[in-house]
C-alpha cells in the first residue's frame, strides 16, 4: 500500500493549429488541466483532461477545493473505490461537464501511476485486447473548409493509409451539405469512409431529412445529429435510415448511454474518457456495448484513447486530432493508417515538463500535500 502524498495541478492553455468550426461554435483554445500524483514509494502519475475554451478556471477550482483534499492520503492503487468515493462526494454536480472534466483529471493520473508501478503501458493493464487501431481524419473536415479543400484533405489522408474522414455538416441548405459530401465520395472511391457530425444541431424532423439525403453519399455515421439528452428523437431517426447513428461526446454519465443502448436509440458509442469521468467509467461504457454488439469510436484525445482503444475488443476506430503536440517530445505513432499502442508503462503520452511549465497558465499551479496546500 502506498498512499498519496502530494499532489500537483495547473491549467495549460493550448491554441488549436488549424481552425476549427462545426454546426454550433468555434475551438477557440484547449484549456488543458494537468495534474501529477506522488506516493508515498517515490512512484509519479500524471493525468490531464480538457476543455474547447471555457469552463477551465472552474476545472480547477473543482479539483484544488474539493476533490484531490479528498484524494491526499488514499491508497493509490484503489482506483475504482477512489473515484467511486470521488463521485459520490460530487453527487450535487453530477452529471455535468465541470465535474467530470475534474474526474478523468484525477482518474488518469491514478491510472498512469498504476500502470507505471506495475510496469504495463494502459492498453494491456486495461484489457490487453490488440495492439493498433485504425485510424480516422477530422483536421480537414470542418464546417467552414470549402468544397474543393475537403476533398484535397481526403485524399492527402487517403495517400497517408488513412481508410476514413470526418466532414462536419450543418450548412443552411441540405443542398449545401450533400454537395459537399457527394464531391468527396466520389474522389476517394467507395473503399474510404466518410463519417458526418453534426454536433447537435438539428432537430429529430432536420435530422431525419439530413439522414435521408446524406444515404446517396454512403456514409458511415451520422454523428451527433440534435442534443445529446433527446434520446425520443435519436430513437426515431434511428427507426428513419439506414445511416447509422453515433452519439456519445457530450453524453457524461454511464448511466445516459444505457439508455441509448437499451432503447436502440443510436449504433456507435463515441464515448469521451474526459468527459465520461475517466478511464474507470470509459472502460465500463465500452464494455456495456461490446456486450450488446456496439462498436466503440471514441471522441478526440487520440494520445490517450489510442490505448483505451487498443485494450477493449469493440473498438473501431481512433479520431484523429493532434491535441498535445505541444506539450509532447513524441508524438502518436501512426503505421499504416493505423495507430500503434505505446509499450511503456503508464499512459503512453511522452510529456515534456519543460513545455508544460513554460504554458502553464498564469496563477493556476497549485500543490497539495498531506496537511498542507501552496
Amino acid at each position: 500500500m502506498a498512499l498519496i502524498e502530494r499532489v500537483e495541478m495547473r491549467l495549460v492553455d493550448l491554441r488549436p493549429k488549424v481552425v476549427r468550426t462545426d454546426a454550433i461554435q468555434s475551438f477557440v483554445s484547449q484549456e488543458t488541466p494537468i495534474i501529477v500524483l506522488h506516493d508515498a514509494d517515490g512512484a509519479t502519475g500524471t493525468g490531464y483532461s480538457y476543455t474547447i475554451g471555457t469552463g477551465g478556471s472552474a476545472v480547477m477550482a473543482l479539483l484544488r477545493d474539493t476533490l484531490v483534499p479528498a484524494l491526499v492520503g488514499r491508497d493509490a492503487a484503489m482506483v475504482e473505490q477512489i473515484w467511486r468515493d470521488l463521485k459520490f462526494l460530487t453527487h450535487a454536480t453530477q452529471p455535468g461537464a465541470i465535474t467530470a472534466l475534474a474526474l478523468a483529471a484525477i482518474d488518469t493520473a491514478l491510472w498512469d501511476l498504476r500502470c507505471r508501478k506495475a510496469g504495463l503501458p494502459l492498453h494491456v493493464m486495461a484489457g490487453g485486447a490488440r495492439d493498433r487501431i485504425p485510424v480516422y481524419s477530422t483536421e480537414g473536415g470542418w464546417l467552414h473548409v470549402e468544397t474543393e479543400a475537403l476533398v484535397a484533405d481526403a485524399l492527402e489522408v487517403k495517400a497517408r493509409g488513412f481508410a476514413g474522414c470526418k466532414v462536419k455538416v450543418g450548412r443552411p441548405a441540405i443542398a449545401e451539405d450533400v454537395e459537399r459530401l457527394l464531391a468527396v465520395r466520389e474522389a476517394v472511391g467507395p473503399a474510404f469512409e466518410i463519417f458526418t457530425d453534426a454536433n447537435q444541431a438539428f432537430s429529430a424532423d432536420e435530422a431525419i431529412r439530413r439522414a435521408r439525403a446524406f444515404e446517396k453519399a454512403d456514409i458511415g455515421w451520422f454523428e451527433e445529429p440534435m442534443p445529446s439528452d433527446d434520446v425520443n428523437g435519436h430513437v426515431r431517426l434511428a427507426q428513419a435510415t439506414s445511416v447509422p447513428v453515433a452519439v456519445g461526446e457530450s453524453i457524461y454519465s454511464i448511466r445516459h448511454f444505457a439508455d441509448y443502448l437499451q432503447r436502440n436509440a443510436c449504433s456507435v458509442i463515441q464515448v469521451d474518457v474526459a468527459r465520461i469521468g475517466g478511464i474507470t467509467p470509459w472502460l465500463k461504457v465500452a464494455h456495456m456495448a461490446d456486450a450488446m454488439n456496439i462498436p466503440v469510436c471514441p471522441h478526440f484525445l487520440m494520445e490517450l484513447h489510442a490505448a483505451l482503444c487498443c485494450a477493449v475488443p469493440n473498438a473501431r476506430w481512433l479520431e484523429y486530432i493532434p491535441q498535445l503536440d505541444e506539450l509532447t517530445h513524441t508524438g502518436l505513432a501512426i503505421v499504416d493508417g493505423k495507430a500503434i499502442a505505446s509499450n511503456d508503462p503508464g499512459l503512453g503520452i511522452d510529456w515534456n515538463m519543460e513545455a508544460i511549465e513554460r504554458m502553464t497558465v498564469d496563477g493556476s499551479n497549485t500543490t497539495i500535500e498531506r496537511g498542507r496546500m501552496s
